[in-house]
Protein backbone atom coordinates (compact mmCIF):
# COMPACT_ATOMS: atom_id res chain seq x y z
CA UNK A 1 0.00 0.00 0.00
CA UNK A 2 1.29 3.30 -1.01
CA UNK A 3 2.46 5.55 1.92
CA UNK A 4 2.50 9.26 2.14
CA UNK A 5 3.32 10.87 5.09
CA UNK A 6 2.12 14.21 4.05
CA UNK A 7 -1.29 12.30 3.71
CA UNK A 8 -0.91 10.49 7.34
CA UNK A 9 -2.63 11.14 10.65
CA UNK A 10 0.14 11.41 13.31
CA UNK A 11 0.47 11.93 16.95
CA UNK A 12 0.21 16.10 17.83
CA UNK A 13 2.76 17.88 19.04
CA UNK A 14 1.95 18.74 21.90
CA UNK A 15 0.99 15.24 23.35
CA UNK A 16 4.65 13.75 22.05
CA UNK A 17 6.33 14.15 25.25
CA UNK A 18 6.83 11.10 27.76
CA UNK A 19 6.87 11.07 31.55
CA UNK A 20 10.38 9.34 32.94
CA UNK A 21 8.58 5.87 33.25
CA UNK A 22 7.42 5.98 30.00
CA UNK A 23 10.47 7.22 28.28
CA UNK A 24 12.90 4.60 30.37
CA UNK A 25 12.77 1.48 27.45
CA UNK A 26 12.67 -1.94 28.92
CA UNK A 27 16.21 -3.45 27.46
CA UNK A 28 16.49 -6.12 25.08
CA UNK A 29 17.58 -10.09 26.29
CA UNK A 30 21.31 -10.20 24.90
CA UNK A 31 21.34 -13.73 24.60
CA UNK A 32 17.87 -13.90 22.61
CA UNK A 33 17.63 -10.64 20.75
CA UNK A 34 17.70 -11.28 16.93
CA UNK A 35 20.53 -9.36 15.47
CA UNK A 36 18.75 -7.33 13.24
CA UNK A 37 16.63 -6.05 16.01
CA UNK A 38 20.13 -5.07 17.70
CA UNK A 39 20.89 -3.61 14.55
CA UNK A 40 17.77 -1.86 13.95
CA UNK A 41 17.76 -0.12 17.56
CA UNK A 42 21.65 1.19 16.49
CA UNK A 43 20.82 2.57 13.12
CA UNK A 44 17.84 4.50 14.51
CA UNK A 45 19.73 5.67 17.35
CA UNK A 46 22.76 7.52 15.46
CA UNK A 47 19.60 8.62 13.09
CA UNK A 48 17.95 10.56 15.95
CA UNK A 49 21.18 11.93 17.06
CA UNK A 50 21.61 13.29 13.41
CA UNK A 51 18.63 14.87 13.92
CA UNK A 52 19.37 16.37 16.90
CA UNK A 53 22.83 18.01 15.94
CA UNK A 54 21.80 19.13 12.31
CA UNK A 55 18.85 21.31 14.39
CA UNK A 56 21.04 22.67 16.56
CA UNK A 57 23.56 23.79 14.02
CA UNK A 58 20.53 24.97 12.19
CA UNK A 59 19.63 26.93 15.19
CA UNK A 60 22.92 28.14 15.24
CA UNK A 61 22.64 29.98 11.55
CA UNK A 62 19.26 31.24 11.47
CA UNK A 63 17.70 34.76 13.39
CA UNK A 64 14.14 33.93 13.20
CA UNK A 65 12.69 33.38 16.96
CA UNK A 66 10.01 31.36 15.71
CA UNK A 67 12.08 28.96 13.67
CA UNK A 68 14.45 28.33 16.43
CA UNK A 69 11.45 27.78 18.60
CA UNK A 70 10.24 25.15 16.32
CA UNK A 71 13.53 23.55 16.35
CA UNK A 72 14.13 23.34 19.92
CA UNK A 73 10.52 22.31 20.02
CA UNK A 74 10.81 19.24 18.11
CA UNK A 75 15.02 18.46 18.71
CA UNK A 76 13.51 18.29 22.18
CA UNK A 77 10.83 15.16 21.12
CA UNK A 78 14.24 13.60 19.17
CA UNK A 79 16.25 13.72 22.34
CA UNK A 80 13.31 11.62 24.27
CA UNK A 81 13.19 9.20 21.08
CA UNK A 82 17.01 9.08 21.17
CA UNK A 83 16.93 7.80 24.86
CA UNK A 84 14.05 5.38 24.21
CA UNK A 85 15.46 3.71 21.35
CA UNK A 86 19.33 3.81 23.01
CA UNK A 87 18.12 2.58 26.05
CA UNK A 88 16.31 -0.75 24.64
CA UNK A 89 20.77 -1.99 24.95
CA UNK A 90 20.78 -3.61 27.95
CA UNK A 91 23.56 -3.10 30.69
CA UNK A 92 25.18 -6.18 30.87
CA UNK A 93 25.92 -6.36 27.13
CA UNK A 94 29.47 -5.01 26.75
CA UNK A 95 31.15 -2.03 25.00
CA UNK A 96 32.53 -4.72 22.83
CA UNK A 97 29.28 -6.38 21.97
CA UNK A 98 28.13 -3.69 21.38
CA UNK A 99 30.69 -2.65 18.99
CA UNK A 100 29.93 -5.89 17.28
CA UNK A 101 26.52 -5.02 16.48
CA UNK A 102 27.68 -1.21 15.05
CA UNK A 103 29.71 -3.43 12.24
CA UNK A 104 27.17 -5.90 12.03
CA UNK A 105 24.77 -2.42 10.80
CA UNK A 106 27.70 -0.78 8.66
CA UNK A 107 28.09 -4.12 6.51
CA UNK A 108 24.20 -5.18 6.07
CA UNK A 109 23.11 -1.32 6.09
CA UNK A 110 25.42 -0.29 3.62
CA UNK A 111 25.16 -3.53 1.30
CA UNK A 112 21.28 -2.98 1.41
CA UNK A 113 21.92 0.72 0.30
CA UNK A 114 24.22 0.14 -2.37
CA UNK A 115 22.56 -2.91 -3.74
CA UNK A 116 18.97 -0.92 -4.28
CA UNK A 117 20.99 2.67 -5.36
CA UNK A 118 19.92 4.06 -8.20
CA UNK A 119 22.96 6.62 -8.55
CA UNK A 120 26.22 4.59 -10.01
CA UNK A 121 28.60 6.84 -8.06
CA UNK A 122 26.92 7.04 -4.71
CA UNK A 123 26.74 3.01 -5.35
CA UNK A 124 30.82 2.98 -6.19
CA UNK A 125 31.11 4.68 -2.95
CA UNK A 126 28.74 2.60 -0.79
CA UNK A 127 30.63 -0.15 -2.16
CA UNK A 128 34.16 1.54 -1.24
CA UNK A 129 33.40 1.99 2.21
CA UNK A 130 31.40 -1.28 2.54
CA UNK A 131 34.59 -3.64 2.77
CA UNK A 132 36.48 -1.02 4.83
CA UNK A 133 33.29 -1.37 7.24
CA UNK A 134 33.41 -5.27 6.78
CA UNK A 135 37.02 -5.60 7.52
CA UNK A 136 36.68 -3.67 10.91
CA UNK A 137 33.82 -6.26 11.91
CA UNK A 138 36.73 -9.25 11.57
CA UNK A 139 39.28 -7.14 13.41
CA UNK A 140 36.55 -6.85 16.71
CA UNK A 141 35.66 -10.27 16.42
CA UNK A 142 39.19 -11.35 16.49
CA UNK A 143 39.85 -8.88 19.33
CA UNK A 144 36.70 -10.24 21.26
CA UNK A 145 38.36 -13.77 20.69
CA UNK A 146 41.51 -12.75 22.08
CA UNK A 147 40.41 -10.80 25.03
CA UNK A 148 37.73 -12.47 25.93
CA UNK A 149 37.15 -15.72 24.54
CA UNK A 150 33.76 -15.28 23.41
CA UNK A 151 32.23 -16.58 20.56
CA UNK A 152 31.91 -12.73 18.12
CA UNK A 153 29.19 -15.26 15.73
CA UNK A 154 26.76 -15.59 19.09
CA UNK A 155 26.43 -11.45 18.10
CA UNK A 156 25.63 -11.80 14.63
CA UNK A 157 24.65 -15.38 13.73
CA UNK A 158 24.55 -16.70 10.70
CA UNK A 159 23.53 -13.31 8.69
CA UNK A 160 26.49 -11.64 8.23
CA UNK A 161 29.88 -13.48 7.64
CA UNK A 162 33.43 -12.40 9.48
CA UNK A 163 36.60 -12.27 7.28
CA UNK A 164 38.92 -10.49 5.91
CA UNK A 165 37.79 -7.37 4.01
CA UNK A 166 40.31 -4.15 2.57
CA UNK A 167 42.84 -4.33 5.74
CA UNK A 168 42.17 -1.75 8.08
CA UNK A 169 45.91 -0.83 8.29
CA UNK A 170 45.64 0.14 4.30
CA UNK A 171 42.48 2.13 4.36
CA UNK A 172 44.34 5.13 5.90
CA UNK A 173 44.35 7.72 2.85
CA UNK A 174 45.12 11.36 3.15
CA UNK A 175 42.38 13.68 4.17
CA UNK A 176 42.09 15.44 0.36
CA UNK A 177 41.11 11.72 -1.15
CA UNK A 178 38.42 11.63 1.31
CA UNK A 179 36.22 14.32 -0.29
CA UNK A 180 33.71 12.96 -2.98
CA UNK A 181 31.30 14.99 -5.94
CA UNK A 182 28.58 16.31 -4.21
CA UNK A 183 25.39 15.37 -5.97
CA UNK A 184 22.30 17.69 -7.15
CA UNK A 185 19.40 16.79 -4.92
CA UNK A 186 17.33 18.95 -7.40
CA UNK A 187 17.48 16.39 -9.67
CA UNK A 188 18.86 13.21 -7.74
CA UNK A 189 16.34 10.17 -7.07
CA UNK A 190 14.49 10.33 -3.99
CA UNK A 191 16.20 7.13 -3.03
CA UNK A 192 19.34 8.61 -3.18
CA UNK A 193 18.37 11.62 -0.93
CA UNK A 194 17.41 9.05 1.56
CA UNK A 195 20.12 6.67 1.29
CA UNK A 196 22.77 9.64 2.27
CA UNK A 197 21.31 11.23 4.85
CA UNK A 198 21.14 7.41 5.59
CA UNK A 199 24.26 6.41 5.45
CA UNK A 200 25.76 9.88 6.96
CA UNK A 201 23.56 9.64 9.88
CA UNK A 202 24.90 5.89 10.70
CA UNK A 203 28.67 6.40 10.06
CA UNK A 204 28.53 9.79 11.96
CA UNK A 205 26.89 7.78 14.81
CA UNK A 206 29.47 5.03 14.56
CA UNK A 207 32.59 8.04 15.09
CA UNK A 208 30.91 9.33 17.72
CA UNK A 209 30.63 5.83 19.43
CA UNK A 210 34.40 5.06 19.10
CA UNK A 211 35.43 8.57 20.30
CA UNK A 212 33.19 7.84 23.54
CA UNK A 213 33.88 3.96 24.61
CA UNK A 214 37.33 3.68 23.11
CA UNK A 215 38.81 4.92 25.99
CA UNK A 216 36.88 2.62 28.29
CA UNK A 217 38.94 -0.51 27.71
CA UNK A 218 41.82 -1.76 30.04
CA UNK A 219 44.15 -2.93 27.76
CA UNK A 220 46.43 -1.07 25.44
CA UNK A 221 45.68 -3.10 22.36
CA UNK A 222 42.29 -2.24 22.62
CA UNK A 223 42.84 0.82 23.34
CA UNK A 224 44.45 1.22 19.68
CA UNK A 225 42.01 -0.70 17.63
CA UNK A 226 39.63 1.59 18.86
CA UNK A 227 41.54 4.88 18.17
CA UNK A 228 43.03 3.38 14.84
CA UNK A 229 38.95 2.18 13.54
CA UNK A 230 37.48 5.62 15.17
CA UNK A 231 40.16 7.33 12.61
CA UNK A 232 38.48 5.97 9.91
CA UNK A 233 34.79 6.21 10.96
CA UNK A 234 35.77 9.77 10.12
CA UNK A 235 37.37 9.67 7.03
CA UNK A 236 33.95 7.78 6.47
CA UNK A 237 31.77 10.22 7.26
CA UNK A 238 34.02 12.59 5.08
CA UNK A 239 33.46 9.98 2.31
CA UNK A 240 29.71 10.24 2.79
CA UNK A 241 28.99 13.54 4.06
CA UNK A 242 30.64 15.51 0.84
CA UNK A 243 27.64 13.91 -1.33
CA UNK A 244 25.10 16.03 0.22
CA UNK A 245 24.00 18.76 -1.72
CA UNK A 246 25.62 22.16 -0.51
CA UNK A 247 23.05 24.40 -2.46
CA UNK A 248 20.23 22.89 -0.68
CA UNK A 249 18.97 24.97 1.71
CA UNK A 250 18.48 24.78 5.89
CA UNK A 251 14.79 24.65 5.30
CA UNK A 252 15.11 21.93 2.42
CA UNK A 253 17.12 19.88 4.88
CA UNK A 254 15.65 19.79 7.70
CA UNK A 255 12.07 18.42 5.62
CA UNK A 256 14.06 15.85 4.03
CA UNK A 257 16.01 14.64 7.53
CA UNK A 258 11.92 14.86 8.72
CA UNK A 259 11.08 12.59 6.04
CA UNK A 260 14.16 10.12 5.98
CA UNK A 261 12.92 9.29 10.08
CA UNK A 262 9.23 8.30 9.01
CA UNK A 263 11.01 6.53 5.88
CA UNK A 264 13.27 4.38 8.39
CA UNK A 265 10.60 3.67 11.07
CA UNK A 266 8.36 2.74 8.30
CA UNK A 267 10.32 0.50 6.68
CA UNK A 268 11.75 -0.99 10.14
CA UNK A 269 8.53 -2.10 11.66
CA UNK A 270 7.66 -4.36 8.55
CA UNK A 271 10.07 -7.00 10.14
CA UNK A 272 10.35 -6.50 13.70
CA UNK A 273 9.76 -9.53 15.13
CA UNK A 274 10.10 -7.84 19.41
CA UNK A 275 6.98 -5.96 19.82
CA UNK A 276 8.70 -3.64 22.52
CA UNK A 277 10.91 -2.83 19.67
CA UNK A 278 8.26 -2.68 16.31
CA UNK A 279 5.57 -0.72 19.22
CA UNK A 280 8.29 2.33 19.46
CA UNK A 281 9.06 2.30 15.46
CA UNK A 282 5.61 2.60 15.16
CA UNK A 283 4.69 5.44 18.03
CA UNK A 284 8.03 7.24 16.76
CA UNK A 285 6.80 7.15 13.12
CA UNK A 286 3.24 8.80 14.24
CA UNK A 287 5.40 11.43 16.27
CA UNK A 288 7.53 11.95 13.01
CA UNK A 289 5.03 11.85 10.50
CA UNK A 290 3.89 15.22 12.45
CA UNK A 291 6.96 16.82 12.30
CA UNK A 292 7.39 16.06 8.32
CA UNK A 293 3.62 18.10 8.20
CA UNK A 294 5.30 21.34 10.54
CA UNK A 295 8.42 20.86 7.91
CA UNK A 296 6.51 21.29 4.81
CA UNK A 297 4.14 24.18 6.43
CA UNK A 298 7.44 26.00 7.21
CA UNK A 299 9.15 25.38 3.62
CA UNK A 300 6.23 26.36 2.27
CA UNK A 301 5.54 29.68 4.53
CA UNK A 302 9.14 31.05 4.92
CA UNK A 303 10.66 29.87 1.13
CA UNK A 304 6.86 29.76 -0.93
CA UNK A 305 8.01 26.68 -2.15
CA UNK A 306 5.83 24.07 -2.50
CA UNK A 307 6.41 21.06 -0.52
CA UNK A 308 5.54 18.32 -1.32
CA UNK A 309 7.47 18.84 -4.98
CA UNK A 310 10.33 18.03 -3.11
CA UNK A 311 9.30 14.65 -2.19
CA UNK A 312 7.89 11.54 -3.99
CA UNK A 313 4.51 10.36 -4.02
CA UNK A 314 5.06 7.34 -1.88
CA UNK A 315 7.66 5.92 0.26
CA UNK A 316 10.10 4.91 -2.11
CA UNK A 317 11.42 0.96 -2.09
CA UNK A 318 11.73 0.31 1.64
CA UNK A 319 14.73 -0.41 3.60
CA UNK A 320 15.43 -3.94 4.87
CA UNK A 321 18.56 -5.42 7.29
CA UNK A 322 19.19 -8.95 5.36
CA UNK A 323 21.92 -11.05 5.29
CA UNK A 324 24.29 -9.81 2.24
CA UNK A 325 26.60 -12.62 1.82
CA UNK A 326 26.61 -12.94 -1.63
CA UNK A 327 26.75 -9.27 -2.51
CA UNK A 328 29.36 -8.70 -0.24
CA UNK A 329 31.71 -11.43 -1.44
CA UNK A 330 31.24 -10.19 -4.84
CA UNK A 331 32.45 -6.72 -3.94
CA UNK A 332 35.24 -8.31 -2.37
CA UNK A 333 36.44 -10.20 -5.41
CA UNK A 334 36.19 -7.04 -7.55
CA UNK A 335 37.19 -3.98 -5.17
CA UNK A 336 38.92 -5.09 -2.65
CA UNK A 337 42.80 -3.28 -3.50
CA UNK A 338 40.97 -0.02 -4.70
CA UNK A 339 42.31 3.33 -3.13
CA UNK A 340 41.35 6.78 -3.39
CA UNK A 341 42.94 9.43 -5.59
CA UNK A 342 40.55 12.50 -4.73
CA UNK A 343 37.45 11.57 -6.07
CA UNK A 344 38.23 8.85 -8.43
CA UNK A 345 38.85 5.20 -6.43
CA UNK A 346 41.95 3.58 -8.27
CA UNK A 347 43.83 -0.06 -7.73
CA UNK A 348 46.44 0.86 -4.85
CA UNK A 349 49.30 -0.99 -6.99
CA UNK A 350 48.52 1.66 -9.96
CA UNK A 351 49.46 4.96 -7.89
CA UNK A 352 52.40 6.35 -8.08
CA UNK A 353 54.84 5.78 -5.46
CA UNK A 354 55.28 9.23 -4.64
CA UNK A 355 51.45 9.85 -4.57
CA UNK A 356 49.99 10.99 -0.87
CA UNK A 357 48.33 7.81 -0.03
CA UNK A 358 52.15 5.88 0.40
CA UNK A 359 53.69 8.98 2.67
CA UNK A 360 49.91 9.23 4.54
CA UNK A 361 50.43 5.07 4.82
CA UNK A 362 54.19 5.38 6.08
CA UNK A 363 53.41 8.21 8.69
CA UNK A 364 50.37 6.84 10.51
CA UNK A 365 51.86 2.79 10.44
CA UNK A 366 55.34 4.10 11.31
CA UNK A 367 55.14 2.29 14.89
CA UNK A 368 52.66 -0.49 13.45
CA UNK A 369 49.02 -0.95 12.80
CA UNK A 370 46.48 -2.22 16.06
CA UNK A 371 44.52 -3.50 14.30
CA UNK A 372 47.27 -5.92 12.77
CA UNK A 373 48.42 -6.62 15.92
CA UNK A 374 44.98 -7.84 17.15
CA UNK A 375 45.23 -10.89 14.42
CA UNK A 376 48.53 -11.00 14.89
CA UNK A 377 48.27 -11.38 18.58
CA UNK A 378 45.05 -14.01 18.66
CA UNK A 379 47.43 -15.97 15.70
CA UNK A 380 50.11 -16.52 18.13
CA UNK A 381 47.69 -17.43 21.12
CA UNK A 382 45.64 -20.23 19.23
CA UNK A 383 47.86 -20.46 15.80
CA UNK A 384 44.59 -18.73 14.19
CA UNK A 385 42.64 -16.11 13.17
CA UNK A 386 38.96 -15.34 13.97
CA UNK A 387 36.77 -16.16 11.04
CA UNK A 388 33.21 -17.23 10.01
CA UNK A 389 33.14 -17.89 6.84
CA UNK A 390 29.63 -18.88 6.33
CA UNK A 391 29.70 -19.65 2.09
CA UNK A 392 32.98 -21.37 2.06
CA UNK A 393 36.69 -19.72 1.57
CA UNK A 394 37.23 -15.99 1.26
CA UNK A 395 36.51 -15.18 -2.52
CA UNK A 396 40.24 -13.62 -2.74
CA UNK A 397 42.90 -16.40 -2.93
CA UNK A 398 46.00 -14.07 -1.06
CA UNK A 399 43.30 -13.73 1.94
CA UNK A 400 42.63 -17.35 2.25
CA UNK A 401 43.19 -18.89 5.56
CA UNK A 402 45.85 -21.29 4.45
CA UNK A 403 47.98 -18.07 2.86
CA UNK A 404 46.76 -15.36 4.85
CA UNK A 405 48.30 -17.17 7.98
CA UNK A 406 51.91 -17.69 7.18
CA UNK A 407 51.71 -13.77 5.91
CA UNK A 408 50.70 -12.66 9.35
CA UNK A 409 53.78 -14.88 11.12
CA UNK A 410 55.94 -13.86 8.84
CA UNK A 411 54.79 -9.80 9.32
CA UNK A 412 55.17 -11.18 13.72
CA UNK A 413 58.68 -11.71 12.40
CA UNK A 414 59.90 -8.54 11.21
CA UNK A 415 60.90 -5.88 13.47
CA UNK A 416 58.41 -2.62 13.36
CA UNK A 417 60.08 0.98 12.80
Amino acid sequence: MAFNPLQEKGIPIEKQFKNWVDLNSKPYDKESVHPYTRTRGILMNGIEVEAMLFKHQFARNTSDMDLRRHLALTRRVEQQQQKAVNWMIPGDESNLEVTLGYEQVAVDLTAFLARTEPDPYVKQVLDFALIEDFDHLYRYANLMKLTDGKEPSEITRQYTEITVGRPTALEHRHPFDEVRDFRDFATADPLTKLHILTIVAAEQQTMNFYMNVGDRAMDMLSRGLYLEIAQIEEQHVSHYESLMDPNASWLENLLLHEYNECYLYYSLMQDEPNPEARALWEENLAMEIEHVKMAAELVSRIEKQDPEALLPRELPQIFKFESNIDYVRDILSSQISLTADETRFVPAEKMPRDHRYFSFQRMVNAKGSPSEAVVDGLVKKSGNDYRQELSGPHPVKMFQQADAIPAVKNRMRQPQA
